[in-house]
């Protein structure tokens, strides 16, 4: 009995991939989200993320700022099953204001999809983003989108990809043409072409048919010139010799790449198809007692996202958790590593972006949407017998300061509240002047659209309208030493000593040059760059 138990799990466990899609603003991420929603079956028709009038928003983007700017500055789950697998997708923000949001994300995924404009190829956000995926050892899969437009010389862009990020590009198919002449991709393993059509306003999935080389000759549906060339560009290929490799991948040495264009849905299942069978399973985690497996008995996960009024039905708030080993059952006791408390996990959801229902069994890769009355933050980490604790998800530095004032005074409970969750959510970091004659909270964002986030979602979720006044700070340090002598800090008019929601001493300088004077002057005083504990 407990072999078929186990057998069944480890079936569970292999068939999950748990990836984020990552991309410079404006690639195209969200469109082949959405997309491979519609060929999972997930959603009936796809809109595009720009929608008109009469046409529907895109499913991943539920926030309201999100539909009013065609933007995701959220990090959204998606499960969807997908030929006996089921597929967790992490839609990730592309703005690189709400890195830190996707970095966190990141930290709960097996691997990754990067997309790139065919037109543009890396752009620094991507290689950003890039960078991430290397410093969490996280494979990658590279979509080249938007081939229906004018695009790059598919050599070119392989060689940007080698070249940049130092990793061979394997493409599994190949584009038959670019702009209005992009009709297809020849897959590499099957050895033949796919030809698409597309359908009224891209919604649904596109017809397509497969032809050998000689078989596309013979019902003259291209032009044999046209056929030649594409012929070429695949024996140089064969001839170069660069064939897939799974653990190279794994490694990061390799990266396949796939040839596409998620408007009008041309190499969509093609790349799902592939995906499937080449992403990795959920992997192990890094715990303080060791690498945590998959297929360990106990049940173990991690919190990495804290998200409130997701839906406007539910005004409440949901933590986001990774399961990294064992199986979850409905009604479980787990410890909450931080507190040493026990919970029971009552009520957990399965998510589809703002949508929910309770779920009755999960597994590793899976993510957990868990009720949140304010006892679990990110990072923190929930196990069934075991005390362990998962490695850290760190901070980012923030780089822009501003002062929020509440403008209808009435309202201070509402702002208190909003505030608090808020920063729950990692969304902003509030500080307070220790000094300041009035308590108005300071916000510390990483990119200034987080201003902009802060402001909407007080007002729509809140109903607290704020103004925003912008302070002349670059340099934002968390300081230990002796009480009396961080006190002193600002002795100069420029400097401001704060206290953040930890009760931790922040100094904010408006350049280098006045923070090396207090360290001269005060040596006895240590600098970090966030909070360190």
């Amino acid at each position: 009995m407990e072999k078929n138990i186990q057998k069944t799990k480890n079936k569970e466990i292999a068939n999950r991939r748990t990836f984020a899609i990552i991309s410079h603003p404006d690639a195209g991420k969200t469109t082949l989200t959405e997309k491979l929603l519609l060929y999972g079956n997930a959603i009936d028709l796809a809109g595009n993320v720009r929608a008109r009038r009469n046409q529907r928003n895109t499913t991943s983007d539920w926030m309201e700022m999100e539909r009013q700017r065609g933007i995701s500055i959220t990090s959204t789950v998606l499960q969807f099953p997908y030929q006996d697998h089921i597929i967790n997708l992490l839609d990730t923000p592309g703005h690189q204001d709400f890195s830190e949001d996707t970095y966190r994300t990141l930290s709960a995924v097996d691997s990754a999809v990067m997309v790139l404009d065919a037109a543009k190829g890396i752009e620094p956000q991507t290689r950003k983003l890039f960078d991430v995926c290397r410093q969490r050892g996280i494979p990658i899969f590279t979509f080249i989108n938007k081939m229906d437009r004018p695009a790059r010389s598919p050599l070119e862009l392989l060689d940007e990809i080698e070249n940049v990020l130092g990793m061979q590009p394997v493409p599994i198919n190949w584009p038959l043409g670019d702009g209005i002449n992009f009709k297809g991709v020849y897959d590499r393993r099957k050895a033949g072409i796919y030809l698409f059509e597309r359908t009224l306003r891209n919604e649904k999935m596109s017809p397509e048919k497969f032809y050998t080389f000689k078989a596309l000759l013979d019902t003259k549906l291209m032009n044999r010139d046209y056929i030649d060339q594409v012929q070429s560009d695949i024996e140089l290929l064969d001839g170069l010799g660069i064939e897939f490799n799974q653990q190279r991948m794994l490694n990061e040495e390799q990266t396949p790449v796939y040839f596409g264009s998620a408007l009008t849905n041309f190499g969509v299942r093609l790349f799902l198809e592939s995906f499937i069978h080449l992403a990795p399973a959920p992997q192990p985690y890094e715990s303080d007692l060791g690498l945590v497996s998959p297929s360990d008995e106990e049940f173990s996960g991690f919190v990495f996202k804290i998200q409130a009024n997701m839906n406007p039905k539910h005004r409440d708030s949901v933590a986001f958790l990774r399961i990294c080993s064992g199986k979850f059952s409905r009604g479980m006791d787990v410890i909450h590593t931080r507190t040493g408390k026990t919970i029971k996990l009552q009520r957990p959801y399965k998510l589809f972006a703002n949508e929910r229902e309770i779920i009755e069994e999960a597994y590793p890769g899976d993510v957990l949407g868990i009720p949140n009355t304010g006892e679990l933050g990110i990072g923190d980490t929930l196990s069934e017998k075991k005390v362990l604790k998962f490695a850290p998800i760190p901070r980012f530095h923030p780089e822009h300061f501003a002062l929020l004032r509440l403008s209808d005074l009435g309202k201070q409970k509402q702002f208190l509240k909003g505030l608090r969750q808020l920063e729950m959510e990692g969304a902003v970091q509030v500080l307070y002047n220790v000094d300041a004659f009035k308590r108005e909270p300071i916000l510390a964002v990483v990119g200034e659209l987080q201003f902009d986030v802060v402001q909407a979602r007080l007002e729509n979720e809140y109903n607290v309208p704020t103004s925003l006044e912008r302070l002349s700070i670059d340099i934002a340090r968390w300081v230990k030493g002796p009480e009396e002598d961080i006190k002193r800090i600002n002795e100069r008019s420029n400097n401001i000593v704060c206290l953040d929601s930890q009760n931790k001493y922040v100094a904010l300088f408006h350049e280098n040059y006045h923070m090396n004077l207090v360290k001269q002057k005060y040596p006895s005083l240590v600098f970090e760059m966030q909070n360190s504990t």
